[in-house]
């Protein structure tokens, strides 16, 4: 545990306490909490607070009615290309949030598919937002409910039939109550990717839309406003980790509830017209929302031909000191170095949760881990500016800073996907390998390793796909003479001209193909087909 807990408190605790203080002290270092305190008391900033939340909850509400069907098609009917599909529908969810927007830009902004068409444009507005909220979180669903439904046995559903249950009777008294744990679970994983919401708000919101993640980027960035931007991100920080309390209590009342079978046993093509017209309705939503955006996006990149992509080689002296592709080969060195901390950090936290005897405070830390998931990702860059600037830790001039912060949002894929599998491990096989005389370091080689290779290479991936879309920390500390593809993609949508927009859609094509190539490999890796991520 020693590694991992100094890593977050010397590049996640620290940097946030640090820019936090900072904004609660005036310049002669006195404390300015009476002033803090009188910021929740401004009209505007209520009416974020107020917009934050009321936004988080209607997407999440939305994206589960959207997306409850399709994890019940996903996971009882069986029918072809079923496993493409649903690799399809994940795609959006290891996508950057800034290409994310990007392609609802294609759509429902200037000169999108719906402007062309029916002369509308949502770009600015909420709805915009909501839909692509729902667009990134549509697989949130379908793999954790879906994932627990197909794991599920229909036998319990049919004796309540056979005893006088209706369909619906028999659904809300048996399948919705084995269920409610990873609805609950999902909806709270939706409530907090969307109310810490930055990428997407950025690129769709426009100047009279923002959330708590925008506002304290305005606040820090623009205005250089730290006492209300500190206030902002405890407020945020508490949302954060109630939520994350909550979602806790719902995994471990999900897995100590529950009798699961083989999902191979339970899905079975579609039988009478009801389950075909719901199918028929997945599948038609599904090319809507989750196919057609990236579909129009890869359409305007090449509207000039190859044109917008050869300008990608061109450096303009404006938003950038280098050509534009260059920030491709950037981001992936970058996504390496990343992956590799991650994976080290994680996977030894993993190893120490994983323990039969670890203490309440290590079980403690394990909630700790996902905090870089919920805290504003604003925060914690521009508090590598301000903490990491002095020796024996200024590392402000050195490469390694964007992989750090990218590494802090792949620590907890990485112990989300490793802790399942080595707490499956028999814990007699290490001790019998240790009776016959082998050392730690070669029980581990020798018994854990070949067990949880596949799972170390399924985290690797996610934490390699997560630290290339990474943004808002990234935004803050990447050099303008290495830009990342995100801070590249953000930067070129915000600068007017069909040049610039068609060079943004070019490089969020190109980030997506790398994302999707990621997402499918991870597939073929996966041994089963059940579980979250």
């Amino acid at each position: 545990m020693a590694v991992p807990v100094a890593f977050f408190a010397v590049f996640f605790a620290y940097p946030v306490v640090a820019i936090v203080l900072r904004g609660l002290r005036g310049e002669d270092g006195s404390w300015q909490l009476g002033e803090a305190a009188g910021v929740l008391g401004r009209p505007e900033v209520r009416e974020v607070l107020w917009f934050t939340l009321w936004q988080a909850l209607a997407s999440t509400a939305l994206t589960l009615v959207v997306a409850l069907p399709a994890a019940y098609v996903f996971a009882r009917l069986r029918f072809p290309g079923r496993e493409l599909l649903r690799a399809v529908v994940t795609v959006p969810f290891v996508l950057p949030t800034v290409v994310a927007g990007t392609a609802f830009l294609a759509v429902v902004g200037r000169g999108g598919l719906f402007d062309t068409w029916w002369g509308v444009r949502l770009d600015g507005t909420v709805w915009a937002i909501l839909l692509a909220h729902v667009f990134v979180n549509f697989a949130v669903v379908v793999r954790t409910v879906g994932g627990l439904w197909a794991q599920l046995d229909p036998g319990q559903e049919e004796a309540a039939r056979m005893l006088g249950a209706s369909r619906v009777a028999a659904w809300r008294t048996v399948t919705l109550p084995a269920l409610g744990p990873a609805v609950a679970a999902a909806a709270l994983m939706i409530f907090l990717f969307t109310f810490t919401s930055f990428g997407i708000v950025q690129v769709l919101g426009g100047p009279g839309v923002a959330t708590l993640e925008t506002e304290i980027y305005r606040r820090t960035a623009a205005l250089l406003d730290l006492s209300t931007a500190a206030v902002l991100s405890l407020v945020q920080f508490a949302a954060v980790g109630a939520v994350l309390a909550v979602h806790a209590w719902t995994v471990r009342r999900r897995e100590a509830t529950l009798r699961l079978v083989d999902p191979a046993t339970t899905a079975r093509p579609p039988r009478g017209a009801g389950q075909r017209l719901l199918l028929a309705g997945v599948l038609l939503v599904t090319a809507v929302l989750i196919v057609l955006p990236p579909a129009v996006l890869v359409q305007r990149s090449f509207a000039a031909g190859l044109g917008y992509y050869r300008q990608l080689t061109e450096a303009d002296g404006g938003a950038f000191l280098v050509p534009p592709i260059e920030a491709v080969g950037n981001s992936l060195e970058y996504a390496v170095a990343a992956t590799a901390i991650a994976v080290v950090i994680g996977g030894l936290a993993a190893a120490a949760l994983a323990r039969r005897d670890a203490g309440r405070w290590v079980r403690g830390f394990d909630a700790l881990l996902m905090l870089p998931l919920g805290v504003s990702a604003v925060t914690v860059g521009f508090g590598f500016l301000i903490a990491l600037d002095e020796p024996p830790l200024d590392l402000r001039s050195t490469w390694i800073l964007v992989p750090l912060a990218q590494a802090l949002v792949g620590v907890p894929f990485v112990v989300r996907t490793m802790l399942p599998v080595l707490r499956a491990v028999d814990h007699r096989l290490r001790e019998a390998a240790a009776v016959l005389g082998a050392s730690p370091w070669r029980v581990w080689r020798e018994v854990d390793l070949p067990m949880v290779r596949r799972a170390l290479l399924i985290a690797a991936g996610f934490a390699f796909a997560v630290s290339l879309g990474e943004f808002g920390a990234t935004v803050f500390i990447a050099r303008p003479d290495n830009p990342t593809l995100p801070v590249a993609v953000a930067k070129l949508v915000g600068r007017p001209g069909d040049l610039n927009y068609g060079q943004a859609m070019a490089l969020s094509v190109i980030l997506m193909v790398v994302c999707a190539a990621a997402l499918l490999m991870l597939e073929r890796l996966r041994g089963d087909r059940t579980g979250e991520f």
